[in-house]
Order: C-alpha cells, then structure tokens, then sequence
C-alpha cells in the first residue's frame, strides 16, 4: 500500500520519504526494490561494473553558435564561462565539441577555415581556439573534440566533395590539430570525418594513417557522426574497424542497435538535445543523459548546442544549455538544462563505470549508478512524465511514468556506506515553480537499504561525493534590446578576434584586415575573403552577407564605406530589414542597395537579386571607395551615393522589420568601413 498522504507531501518538500525513528529507518513495504552491487564486498565483485563512462558534453558550432559570446564584457563573459566549464559550480562539462571552420553556412553562420586557400595557413582565426583554451583554464582535464562541417573549396579541387583527394583533406584536417597544439598549447582528445554526411572508408583509412605518420596517434577517430549505419562496414572491414575508436551517433533517440554494440567500440550521442533550452527542453535533457546508456549503452552524450550565444531568429534560437545572446547589455540566463547536466557531471567523472545494475523504475523513469571504484557511488533518477517528442529529433521512445515509491539496496561494497547526499530538482509545467539542483538532508542508510517516494518530472542524485556546489553570481544586467545608435570604424590595430563585434556571418567570411596600400581613412577594414564556393554543409547563399543589429527593426538609416574590389564583376551591398538568416539565407528578402564595377547600381527586394525595385547607371567602379547611405521609412526607401541622392521613393511592401546586413555580389574580395546604423 502507498504511504499516507498525510506523510507523502510533507516529507517530499523535504526531498525524501525517509520515515525515521530513534536512528532507523523503516523501508517502505510496498516499494519496487532495486540492488545496487559493488565490486569487492562478500555479495558482488569486479564482474558488477558496466561500461566506462566517458562524460558529458557541450558543442560550439554547427554553426557559429558561440558567435556573440566572445563580444560579452567581463565579468559576465567569465561568468557563463564558469556556468559550463568550471568543476563543481554548475553544467561542470567533460568534454568540448567544436567546429573546425569552414567558410560555410552550417546552420546559425560561418566559421572561418584555418586555410581559407591551399597556401594560406592562420590558427588565429575565429573564435573556438580561445574558446577551448577557457575551458581547459578551468577544467585541465576538459576533453576536446574537431568536427568538420564544411571545408574551404580548394580541398575538393572544385568539386562539392571532400573526399575527392584524401590525402590533402587529410593534412587539412592534421594542420588543424597541429596548430592547435603549436600556437595554443591545445591537445586535440579526438578529431571527426564530416558531420551528418556521407562517410568514406578510404578517407577514414587515409587519416588514421596520416595521424600516425605525423606524431597523432594519441588522436581518436570518431565516426561517422550521423546515424550507426557505420558500424555494418566495420564489422566486415577489419582495417576500417581498426581505425575508428568511438562510434558516434546524432539524435539517437536514447537507442543504439546490434550491429552498433557488435563491433566492441564505444558507443557515444556525439550530438544530442537540441531543445529550446525552458523547462520542457531540460526535462527532455534529463531523460537523455540516463536513457542513452539504459536504452543504448551510450557511454557520453554532447549537447547540440553549448550556449545560445546568436541571435535568438536566427534557427533553433535559445537552443543552448543556456542562452547568452546580449553582449551589448551583458545579460545572460541560466536555465535548466544547465542544472540538469550538474545532476550527474557533478558527481561522476571520466573513467568512472557503470554498474550493470542500471535500468528503467517499474512505474516509468529510470535509474543509473556509477563507481569510481574506490568505494563512492552515485545514483542519478529520472520521472520524466512530458510530451519530449517536441524535444528533439527524433521523438524519444513512448513512455508513462507515474508517482511510486522504490527502495534501493546497495550490496557488495557499498554495503558498508551508512550516509549519502542528496541533490533534487522538480519541473513543475503547470504554475511554473520548478526548483532546480537543491540540496537535501542527507540520507541515513539501514543495512544498505534507503527509500524513497517519487513524484513525477523529478530527478535524484545520491551521492557519496560531497563537492557539488550549486554555483551562483550575482544577477547579470536587465535585458536591452540592440543599441539604435551603433558604429563600427574596424579600427582596431591587434583584433582580439578576426570578426567584428555583432556581425554574424551568413554566407562567406568578413575579416578585420590591414589595408597597407591605403595611408589614408581606410587603413583598418572589415573585409570579405572567400573567393571560392566552400565545400557547403548547408544552403549557402550564391552571395556573401553578415547580418547585425535587432530583428525587429522597421525604420533605420544605414551607411557604410564600400570598396569593390573585383574589376567588371564585383558588386557590394548594404541592406535593411534582412529577414532570413541560417540555411534560409537563399531566401533572405529585405531591402538591398547593390552598386557594381561596371557603373551601375540597383535596388533589390530580395538577396539573390531576382526582384528588383530600382536600377540605373551609378558611376561606380572597382579599386575606388564610395559610401552608400540607405534609408528606410514606412513603406519608402532612398538612397545615396557618396552624400548625394541616388535613388528615392522606392516601394517597399515586404518584410516589415529584420537586421541591417553588408555583403558582396559573389565570393569576391570586398571592403567596408565607418559602419553606421541609426534605427528609429
């Protein structure tokens, strides 16, 4: 029979239906009872322990989702630096995930190649260099992960396909982790092959073999970072499965399969979550990192994606652990995800196992325990009752979880442990009071046994690890939307990083740059470097565009130095009310005010120029520097040229509002300066 409600929700708000007396506990005589064995105990032995766990992850990229945190001023930047990597404060994470860039759209912007051309090498570029080296500042023993997404269009000699000369993607990707090593002391754990995209054999070969051969041994291979469908060659190809170390698998849905588990590698969600990042996309989470291993005999899952660090219209907006999207303010959230991730990377590490004793609880929800093997143990329990299939892609496995009640008896070693911690959250989807990574009275053991009552949308860890800290800073600033006055003259001598603050790349890549031929103005400039179609992940736009500003501007005026420098053929645009961004960019309306090298200028509704408003002879040339000023008001937009009108009373129906862009006709070299912007 179920406890007294008289005791039930009182000593629930306490965390634990721990009914005790004079120092005993009375067990729970209706309880599902699950036994928990140890290694070295007169009940168990070493033969009790499952698989290695290998931790839990954060990714940057995939793409460009840490964008706005590197413009975040101190000391709000560190702050959520801490919130993900800091040991003992708050998502604690074990492994980083990032992008290798390049040149291309791969779903929220673009990350610069380290090698944007064959003889081109720069390990300054971008932002996950400084990214890795904050987490390893704070936790050494962080691991690190590269996965391409893209590649720059010289690896596949004009073909959309990297495989096409193994060897020279092979070095790419070599030159990659070596310069990570020597401009920044950075030891890359593991490297990746192509993300959600067809894998090659051959290709998988040729790296492992050009690892080797250049000192990278010690550099695992995980593949194919898309379905487990791998695993069918590896277990007919012996070379094949000898050179992949990790089989890693995206959205698994908490299930691996056969063939998967046959081949003896480790299994591992190498992308996960990707969930609005409230209360149903953190129970979700919950679900996630315990169901992997009980479902799949995942040993480590990486969370799509590490921060919501871009802006939030842009897809999958606030699709991070936690969301820092406000540099230009400083505010940032701390949401549940991140406390959920503390639930087990808080009191569990690397090389820490599995007991084989893990599974699902009678009455929904499930259960993991984990050893160190020196005697600690923690137990991580989930009720998680929500509709996840809105979580994630795809849906999670039916389940029905309801209130019960479970006693858990630890044999074996941990037969002898008489007192274990505990830390509880509560999601609560109707009045919004969920409470998140508390710490509660500590339970007294009897004969190894304890109970418990459990509530549904709740989860338990139990612990004998006395570090967790639910770590906190004061409460960052109110939220401001964009400033509606900004500029930017690029004038900085030693960029910090090679964007601009607050300009998210779309398609192509803008770069602070050096004009040593200019004495003059225009010394310092933003400028657009890709020459080639990339190797594309996404759906990159045939032109290149970075976008900036608030999306829910409707009226602004906007001006820009402009230098075209592709003679003919070149063109350069400034846009207002640019709509789209992602792997939407193709489709991107707005306002764009185009001029060109062979004189002439036009006014387009839409980023590939298909719709045009306005057009006409505008003097302009290449090699030579013009300011373009665009204004838009209601339903009208004008324009200017080097201060005198060019074009006015221009029809403008649609879109309503969306961010100020700069960009260039094709994959061509262009330069921009005295960025201005005032919205009204």
């Amino acid at each position: 029979m179920a406890a007294p409600a008289r005791y039930r929700r009182p000593l629930h708000r306490l965390g634990l239906l721990l009914l005790s007396f004079a120092g005993a506990v009375a067990l729970l005589s209706d309880a599902a009872v699950y036994v928990l064995v140890g290694g070295g105990g007169d009940d168990g032995d070493g033969g009790a322990l499952g698989a290695e766990f290998d931790g839990v992850g954060g990714l940057s990229g995939g793409g460009a989702t840490s964008r706005l945190l590197v413009n975040y001023p101190e000391p709000y930047r560190s702050q959520i630096l801490d919130y993900l990597f800091k040991p003992n404060f708050g998502a604690s994470l074990h492994i980083l995930k990032v992008e290798i860039g390049g040149d291309a759209q791969t779903t929220d912007g673009t990350e610069p190649s380290h090698m944007h051309y064959e003889n081109d090498e720069n390990y300054f570029r971008g932002y996950e260099w400084w990214l890795m080296k904050e987490a390893k500042k704070r936790n050494p023993n962080i691991k690190l992960i590269g996965l391409p997404w893209a590649f720059p269009g010289w690896i596949g000699g004009g073909a959309n396909w990297p495989y096409a000369y193994p060897d020279i993607t092979a070095y790419y990707i070599a030159s990659w982790i070596h310069g990570a090593k020597l401009y920044h002391n950075l030891d890359i754990d593991y490297i990746g092959i192509w993300n959600e995209r067809h894998f090659d054999k051959n290709y998988i070969l040729v790296l492992r073999q050009s690892l080797d051969k250049v000192g990278l041994k010690n550099v695992g291979i995980i593949a194919a970072d898309g379905t487990w469908g791998i695993a069918n060659d590896m277990l007919v190809d012996p070379y094949l499965n000898g050179a992949v170390q990790i089989i890693g698998a995206h959205y698994p849905g908490t299930l691996s399969n056969s063939n998967a588990k046959k081949t003896g590698k480790k299994l591992w969600s190498s992308e996960d979550y990707s969930s609005v990042n409230n209360n149903v996309g953190g129970g979700c989470w919950a679900r996630i990192l315990n169901q992997n291993y009980v479902n799949g005999n995942m040993t480590s899952t990486i969370a799509w994606n590490l921060v919501a660090s871009y802006y939030k219209e842009l897809p999958f907006g606030r699709d991070g652990l936690m969301t820092a999207d406000e540099p230009w303010s400083g505010h940032y959230e701390v949401q549940s995800p991140i406390w959920i991730t503390a639930h087990t990377t808080q009191f569990a590490q690397p090389g820490w196992h599995y007991l084989k004793t893990v599974g699902h609880l009678q009455k929904g929800g499930s259960y993991v325990a984990l050893t160190d093997g020196k005697g600690n143990i923690t137990i991580i329990i989930e009720t998680m009752t929500h509709d996840h299939s809105i979580c994630i892609r795809p849906p999670l496995p039916p389940f029905n979880v309801i209130q019960q009640n479970v006693t858990f008896k630890l044999q074996g070693s941990f037969k002898q442990i008489k007192t274990l911690q505990v830390w509880h959250s509560k999601f609560d989807f109707i009045k919004n009071s969920s409470k998140f990574f508390t710490q509660l009275s500590d339970i007294k053991l009897v004969n190894g046994s304890f109970s418990l009552y459990l509530d549904v949308d709740e989860i338990y860890t139990i612990t004998t690890i006395s570090t967790g800290n639910r770590g906190s800073f004061p409460q960052p600033p109110a939220s401001q939307p964009f400033p509606k006055e900004y500029k930017d003259d690029f004038n900085v001598e030693i960029p910090p990083f090679s964007e601009a603050p607050n300009f998210a790349d779309q398609t192509g890549v803008f770069e602070y740059f050096i004009n040593y031929k200019d004495p003059g103005e225009h010394v310092f400039t933003l400028r657009q470097v890709v020459t080639q179609r990339p190797i594309t992940w996404g759906s990159d736009a045939d032109q290149a565009i970075t976008v900036i500003g608030d999306y829910k501007w409707k009226d602004l005026k906007i001006t820009c130095d402009v230098l075209i420098e592709t003679a003919n053929t070149g063109g350069v645009f400034i846009a207002g009310r640019v709509n789209k961004g992602g792997e939407g960019i193709r489709h991107a309306e707005g306002v764009y005010y185009w001029i060109f090298a062979d004189g002439m200028y036009k006014v387009t509704n839409d980023l590939p120029g298909k719709v045009v408003l306005a057009s006409g002879q505008s003097g302009t040339g290449a090699g030579k520097w013009h300011k373009l000023t665009l204004i838009i008001q209601g339903n009208l937009a004008h324009g200017l040229l080097n201060g005198y009108p060019l074009w006015k009373d221009v029809r403008v129906l649609q879109p309503s509002n969306g961010w100020a862009a700069i960009g260039t006709r094709t994959f061509e070299l262009a330069q921009f300066d005295n960025f201005n912007i005032h919205a009204s």
